[in-house]
């Protein structure tokens, strides 16, 4: 693979993995005084808010792209959860969505479809279909189709990044998931590491930091910092790739969707 090519492909890789863990801010929590501490998590798990949200992404090596972002959470009229996200570039756009059952805890995805299209890289395409009822998921990554029996939590490369954000704001301090990506179960694990007050365009934000577990003597790091103040939201993520490059992102503004 070209080297040119090689960069863009890990930006994308990024935005697509990382501009994800955000639920709305409501306008007034950034205006309210702090209150000294963090709020305790509690053991009760959040609804789901619908909401979009828009996002920024900086690149401090090799090819400079300012990546805009969107995710949007949406409830269907059949009762079903509709999670999107789409990127737009000079390079190239994503287009991304999960249809999904919401049990109060678990997201139970049902159908899943993702869309790379740019000029300096080959179209790409996923999709997976998740039968519940007869225990299989049944997909295509990149023109090459597959069958897996469903483990108990099985999630896709999109809901599963929903799913953390609730998993956080219920208090969970260590998380795994069991995703279905290129035709194979990946096991992903998280673990808040500790506490860091951030400056950010919204003001400071006392913050709990989150780390994704990678096996020992990985050169590869994705810290998240998400303020429960905020109801959670992710105000910066930061993720070193081996080479030194480092992604960088940002929210830029969010809108709570009441109505559904």
């Amino acid at each position: 693979m070209p080297p040119v090519e090689r960069q863009i492909n890990g930006i994308f890789a990024a935005l697509t993995a990382c501009l994800f863990l955000v639920m709305p801010l409501i306008a007034s929590a950034a205006e309210e005084q702090a209150p000294d501490t963090i709020p305790q998590a509690s053991s009760d798990y959040p609804d789901l808010i619908p909401y979009t949200a828009s996002f920024r992404a900086s690149f401090d090596k090799g090819v400079a792209i300012d990546g805009k972002a969107t995710r949007v959470l949406q409830r269907q009229e059949d009762g079903l959860w509709s999670y999107r996200f789409n990127v737009d570039s000079f390079i190239a756009d994503i287009e991304e969505r999960v249809i999904f059952r919401w049990d109060g805890q678990q997201i139970q995805p049902l159908r899943y479809r993702y869309r790379l299209s740019g000029v300096f890289i080959r179209d790409r395409t996923r999709a997976i279909d998740f039968d519940w009822t007869n225990g299989v998921a049944r997909g295509d990554h990149e023109g090459r189709t597959f069958n897996l029996p469903l483990r108990e939590g099985s999630l896709d490369p999109l809901g599963y990044q929903l799913q953390l954000h609730q998993d956080i704001r219920a208090g969970l301090t260590e998380m795994t998931y069991q995703v279905i990506d290129k035709g194979r179960f990946d096991e992903d694990h998280f673990a808040v590491i500790g506490e860091e007050t951030l400056s950010t365009r919204l003001g400071e934000a006392r913050t709990v930091k989150v780390e994704k577990v990678r096996s020992e003597g990985s050169k590869r790091e994705t810290l998240m910092w998400f303020a429960p103040e905020w109801d959670h939201m992710m105000v910066r993520l930061t993720q070193r790739e081996p080479d030194g490059t480092t992604y960088e992102i940002h929210i830029e503004n969010t809108s709570l969707n009441q109505d559904g």
